[in-house]
C-alpha cells in the first residue's frame, strides 16, 4: 500500500473514531440530562429505573415513559406521573433551564408530574418542538409570548393547570398549529380574533375556563374538525362557523339565538351538545338525521316545535336528549321503537303526548313560547291563517287584504308584547341549574331593555334640588328628622313642598373636589329608578364659598313607610304576616331588583349584601330593597344608601368576573329561608343548618315539608309550589358560587312557583312583587 493509501486509511480512522467519542459525548449529556429530571420531579415512579447504567435510546416504552432517539439524539420525551401534590421545593425556572438541553425535542409529554409556577418563556429555546403536552399539574400564570417564536409548534396541551389571563392575539404566529387545548384553566376575557385565522387548526378546546362575549368568526378555519367551548360565558349569537366539524360542545354558556339552519348541513357531524343555554326558535328536527351524528343533546334550552312520529333518525344514534324545552307532538318512532337497549332517549320536561317521561301540560310550553317571543307550532294555526287568507281575498281585494293584514299583525304584536310583560318564563331549577356566570355580560340589549320597562312607576323626573328645597324639606336638619348616623354622614326624613316624603342623606366631603369630579357619580345615579329599588329623586351639591369645591352631597331618595320585609314575616306580629301568595310576590320583586342592578345598569352594581332588612315595603306592600352598593366616591368605597337602619356600609368588591353576580344570590337565598321557614337568621351557620333542613326535606313527603314551613302559611301553600320555592332556595345557598343560578334563573322558578300558586288558587295576580290580599283557596280537580 502506497503512502497515500495508508494517510486516506488514517483520515478515515480518525473520523470513525471522533464520530464514536462526539456520539458516546453526546449520550453521556443526554444521560446527565435525564438524570437531573429525574432529580428534579423528585423521582416519579415512572422514571423509578433509572440510573447512571441506563441506556436511555434502547429503554422499553411503556404506558408511563417514552424515549425516543433519532442519531442518538433525544427527539421525544413522554413522562406521564400519578396524581399528586405539588412538588416541594420545586423550581420550575431550573426545570426548564435542564430540558432545554435537549435541544433535538420534538415532542414533549409532562402529564401528572406536580410541577408548578408560571411557564418561563426559555422554553421557547426548544425550537424544534412540535407537540408540548403538559397538562394536570399546577402551573399558573399567563402564557409566555415567546411561545409565538415557536414557528414549529403544532400541538399546545395545557389542560387542568391554573393558567389565567386573556388569550394572547398571537396565536396567528403560529400558522403550523393544528391542536390548542386549554381546557379547565382560569383563562378569561374575551377571545381574540386572531383565532379565526389559523387555517391548520384542527382541535380548539376552550372547556370551563372563565371566557365571556361573542365567538370570533371561526368561518375560514376550514379544517376545524372539533370545537369545544362548554362551561365559560359565551354568548349571545351562535358562533359562525365551518362545515367539517364533527365534534361541537356549546354547554352551559350563555348562548340566546336561534340555531342556524346551517347547522342541517353539517353531514360529517357526530357529537352536537347545546344544552344547558337559552336557545330559542325552532329546533331543526332534520338534525336527527344528520348522515354522522351519533350524539345529540339540546336539553335546557326554550326551543320549540312540533314533533312527529314518522320523523326519520340516524339508526346510529346513541345518546338523544330533548328534555327541558318546549316541544309538542310526539316522540318520533324511530327514537323509541326498534333500537339498541344502549341507546339513550330522554325527552322528559316538554309538551309532548308521551306519559313514558313526565311531561308539561300544552299551556304552559304556549306560555313559555309567547315570553321568548317564539310562537309554538300548532295544526289549528295553519287553518286559521288559510281561512283568513281566503275572506281577504274574497271580501276585501287586495287592498283591503293588504290593510287587514296589516291591523293584524300589528294587534298580535301588542298582545305578544304583553304576554311577555305578564308571563315571564318558567325554568324548573331542577331541570337545569344555572351554570353562574356574570349577567352584566351576558344579558343582551333586549332583555336589559325589557328590564327598564319594569321599572320604577310614578315617581317624578330625576332633578337637581336646591340647598334651600333640601333645608326646608328636614326643617333645617331638626334632631326629629334624623333617622340614621354614622362615619358616612347622616340621614333625614323630610318633606318636599309638594308633600312628597322622601329620605335624604347628607354626605360629608372631606377633600375638596370640583361639581364635575362627581358629575359621572351622579349621572349612574340618576339611572337607579326602578319598582323595586329605594329609587334616587335628586341630589344637591352645597360648595364651599372659598374656592367652590363640593364640601356636601345631598341625595334624594323616595321614603318607603311600610317597614322591613322581615317585620312582615318573623317578627311575630301575626296580624302584619304576608301570606304564600304575597311572599312569593315578594321575592319576585327582590330579584327583580337585583336583575335591574346587574343587568338594568351600565356598569352593573354587584355584592350589595341585600338582608331581609334593607328590604322595605310601601304604602301598597310592594317591596323595595333600600340598600345596594352605589360607587359614589373613590375615596369612600362603596356607598350605601336607603331609609334602613343599616345606613352607609363599606363592601368589599368581589374580584371574580365570572361569579360577581353569585354573591347577591346567596343573600338572596338567605331571604328565601326566612320567607320560606318564618325564623329569624342570624348568621351564616343558621342558613348552613336549615338549608340542610330544606335539603332533606325537599326529598321528603307533603307532610314532612310542611312541617318545617311557617305555621302561618303551612295550610295556604300547594305543594308544587312549596317544593319549588325550596329547590330555588337551596340552590341560592350554594356553597360554591359556580353552582348557583343565575338571577334570570330564579325569576323564571319564581314565576313558575307563583302560576301554580295562582292556579290553585284562582287568583290573577300578576307576581309583579306587589302581593294581592289575601283570598280563600278553592280546590281544583287535578288530572
Amino acid at each position: 500500500m502506497t503512502t497515500k493509501g495508508h494517510a486516506s486509511l488514517f483520515l478515515v480512522l480518525v473520523t470513525v473514531l471522533l464520530s464514536i467519542y462526539h456520539s458516546e459525548q453526546l449520550q453521556s449529556s443526554n444521560s446527565h440530562t435525564l438524570l437531573r429530571i429525574q432529580q428534579l420531579l423528585d423521582f416519579p415512579t415512572a422514571l423509578s429505573k433509572w440510573n447512571n447504567k441506563t441506556d436511555f435510546c434502547s429503554t422499553d416504552s411503556n404506558p408511563s415513559l417514552t424515549v425516543v432517539c433519532y442519531e442518538n439524539t433525544i427527539t421525544q420525551l413522554h413522562i406521564i406521573g400519578e396524581r399528586r401534590a405539588p412538588i416541594q421545593n420545586f423550581s420550575i425556572d431550573t426545570f426548564v433551564t435542564t430540558l432545554v438541553k435537549l435541544p433535538s425535542l420534538k415532542v414533549l409529554t409532562l402529564v401528572y408530574l406536580g410541577i408548578w409556577g408560571p411557564l418561563p418563556g426559555k422554553i421557547a429555546r426548544l425550537s424544534s418542538l412540535e407537540i408540548v403536552n403538559v397538562s394536570s399539574n399546577y402551573l399558573h400564570g399567563s402564557i409566555p409570548q415567546e411561545i409565538s417564536l415557536m414557528s414549529n409548534l403544532q400541538t399546545l396541551i395545557l389542560d387542568n393547570n391554573r393558567f389565567s389571563g386573556q388569550i394572547p392575539d398571537w396565536f396567528d404566529s403560529l400558522q403550523a398549529l393544528s391542536v390548542l387545548s386549554l381546557k379547565h384553566n382560569l383563562f378569561n376575557g374575551t377571545l381574540p380574533k386572531s383565532l379565526g385565522s389559523l387555517e391548520s387548526l384542527r382541535i380548539l378546546s376552550l372547556s370551563h375556563n372563565h371566557f365571556y362575549g361573542e365567538v370570533p368568526d371561526l368561518s375560514l378555519l376550514t379544517n376545524l374538525q372539533v370545537l369545544e367551548l362548554d362551561g365559560n360565558a359565551f354568548g349571545p349569537e351562535f358562533p359562525n362557523l365551518g362545515h367539517k366539524l364533527v365534534a361541537l360542545v356549546l354547554r352551559d354558556n350563555r348562548f340566546r339565538s336561534g340555531i342556524p339552519a346551517e347547522l342541517s348541513s353539517y353531514f360529517q357531524l357526530q357529537r352536537l351538545d347545546i344544552s344547558a343555554n337559552t336557545f330559542v326558535g325552532p329546533f331543526q328536527t332534520s338534525l336527527l338525521s344528520l348522515p354522522s351524528i351519533t350524539y345529540l343533546n339540546i336539553s335546557g334550552n326554550k326551543l320549540t316545535g312540533m314533533l312527529f312520529e314518522n320523523l326519520s333518525c340516524n339508526s346510529e344514534l346513541q345518546v338523544v336528549d330533548l328534555s327541558s324545552n318546549l316541544l309538542t307532538g310526539s316522540i318520533p318512532r324511530c327514537l323509541v321503537s326498534n333500537f339498541s337497549s344502549d341507546r339513550i332517549v330522554l325527552y322528559a320536561r316538554n309538551c309532548l303526548e308521551e306519559m313514558n317521561q313526565d311531561q308539561q301540560p300544552p299551556p304552559f310550553c304556549h306560555t313559555e313560547a309567547l315570553a321568548v317571543g317564539v310562537l309554538p307550532e300548532r295544526k289549528s294555526q295553519h287553518k286559521q291563517v288559510s281561512k283568513v287568507v281566503l275572506s281577504l281575498g274574497i271580501v276585501g281585494g287586495v287592498l283591503g287584504g293588504i290593510a287587514l293584514v296589516l291591523l293584524i299583525f300589528f294587534v298580535v304584536r301588542r298582545g305578544n308584547a304583553r304576554s311577555k310583560m305578564k308571563n315571564p318564563p318558567t325554568r324548573l331549577i331542577s331541570e337545569n341549574a344555572a351554570s353562574g356566570y356574570t349577567s352584566k355580560l351576558l344579558s343582551d340589549a333586549r332583555y336589559i331593555s325589557q328590564t327598564k320597562k319594569m321599572g320604577a312607576v310614578g315617581l317624578p323626573n330625576y332633578r337637581s334640588f336646591s340647598l334651600e328645597e333640601i333645608e326646608a324639606a328636614t326643617n333645617y336638619f331638626d334632631s326629629n328628622s334624623l333617622m340614621v348616623e354614622d362615619s358616612y354622614g347622616q340621614m333625614y326624613r323630610g318633606q318636599l313642598k309638594n308633600g312628597s316624603l322622601v329620605t335624604i342623606r347628607r354626605i360629608q366631603i372631606k377633600k375638596r373636589y370640583s361639581t364635575q369630579n362627581f358629575m359621572h357619580h351622579i349621572e349612574l345615579i340618576s339611572k337607579l329608578r326602578h319598582r323595586h329599588l329605594v329609587s334616587a329623586l335628586g341630589h344637591c351639591f352645597e360648595c364651599s364659598l372659598d374656592d367652590s369645591s363640593v364640601s356636601k352631597i345631598f341625595l334624594v331618595f323616595e321614603y318607603v313607610p311600610n317597614g322591613t320585609l322581615r317585620s312582615w314575616i318573623s317578627d311575630g306580629h301575626v296580624r302584619k304576616s304576608l301570606n304564600w301568595t304575597q311572599r312569593i310576590g315578594a321575592a319576585i320583586g327582590v330579584a327583580k331588583g337585583i336583575q335591574f342592578l346587574h343587568t338594568g345598569i351600565v356598569p352593573g352594581l354587584y355584592s350589595n349584601n341585600i338582608t331581609i332588612e334593607n328590604v322595605l315595603l310601601d304604602q301598597n306592600l310592594v317591596v323595595k330593597i333600600s340598600s345596594y352598593n352605589l360607587p359614589l366616591l373613590s375615596n369612600m368605597g362603596k356607598v350605601r344608601h336607603g331609609n334602613s337602619s343599616n345606613g352607609l356600609k363599606h363592601s368589599s368588591i368581589n374580584k371574580s368576573v365570572k361569579h360577581e353576580d353569585k354573591s347577591d344570590i346567596y343573600d338572596f337565598g338567605v331571604i328565601l329561608l326566612e320567607l320560606i321557614l318564618g325564623r329569624t337568621i342570624k348568621a351564616t351557620k343558621d342558613a348552613d343548618a336549615f338549608k340542610d333542613l330544606l335539603q332533606a326535606s325537599i326529598g321528603a313527603d307533603d307532610e314532612a315539608r310542611r312541617s318545617v314551613v311557617d305555621p302561618e302559611v303551612r295550610k295556604l301553600s300547594l305543594d308544587q309550589s312549596l317544593r319549588t320555592m325550596m329547590e330555588i332556595c337551596v340552590r341560592c345557598l350554594a356553597k360554591e358560587p359556580a353552582n348557583r343560578p343565575s338571577v334570570e334563573d330564579v325569576l323564571w322558578n319564581l314565576q313558575f312557583a307563583a302560576q301554580v300558586q295562582d292556579a290553585w288558587r284562582g287568583d290573577s295576580q300578576s307576581s309583579e312583587g306587589s302581593p294581592s290580599s289575601p283570598l280563600e283557596p278553592r280546590k281544583l280537580a287535578f288530572h
